[in-house]
């Protein structure tokens, strides 16, 4: 059983690979005229656009990601949280549990594309890119949200969509959840457990946060 519920964001909390997806295809015809696929694209999901961009051969990956999270703000409209998980979220903090997110958006991201969803305030502890050095599939942001909220290793777990959460969350010694509902590639991930459903993991949270 588990005391803390640590999720990632996008394919998570939040459905918005729609909106990632076709803005990051947008900004990519733009601006450098590249048209691309959804398949040669998804493996940005899960980790920092300052990682992601170079990858694609971007020189300079502030000024693209600027450009990317603008189209990203044209396309938010197609965002939404899953559902699920509002009554999941209530289920924990029901049960004197602790809930946070680790995610590999940056302050101000989280600020613009997680905050206006209203999910906050069921958090104890929000983590992102800028707070840690390294990032996904590093486990230095987990291992962060433990030294900050004192969580218990043992009885926490992450919840995430991508093998870089998995990866983030075995180095850090934390078990693993897949939430299925966001997953587009099972590929390489062990998970701990699969969740077909939000309102499953709160079989696994225990009562008063023991």
């Amino acid at each position: 059983m588990y005391n803390t519920v640590i999720f990632d964001v996008d394919g998570t909390l939040i459905d918005t690979e729609k909106a990632i997806m076709k803005a990051l295809q947008k900004m990519l015809v733009t601006d450098y005229g590249r048209e691309m696929t959804r398949d040669e694209l998804i493996f940005v999901f899960g980790i920092p656009g300052s990682v992601s961009l170079p990858m694609l051969g971007i020189e300079d990956p502030q000024r693209a990601q600027i450009s990317w999270n603008k189209w990203i703000q044209k396309y938010w409209d197609l965002a939404k949280i899953y559902d699920g998980i509002v009554p999941l979220l209530e289920g924990i903090k029901g049960k004197g549990a602790k809930a946070g997110v680790v995610t590999s958006k940056n302050a101000q991201e989280l600020k613009d594309d997680f905050i206006p969803f209203g999910l906050a305030g069921y958090m104890d502890c929000l983590i992102c890119a800028s707070d840690t050095e390294k990032h996904k599939p590093n486990p230095e942001p987990l291992l962060k949200f433990i030294e900050r909220t004192g969580a218990d290793p043992q009885k926490s777990i992450y919840i995430g969509d991508t093998v870089y959460d998995y990866r983030c969350a075995r180095d850090a010694g934390i078990d693993f959840g897949l939430a299925v509902w966001g997953c587009t590639n099972k590929d390489g991930i062990e998970a701990t457990y699969e969740f077909n459903r939000p309102e499953d993991i709160l079989e696994l949270v225990s009562a008063g946060g023991a």
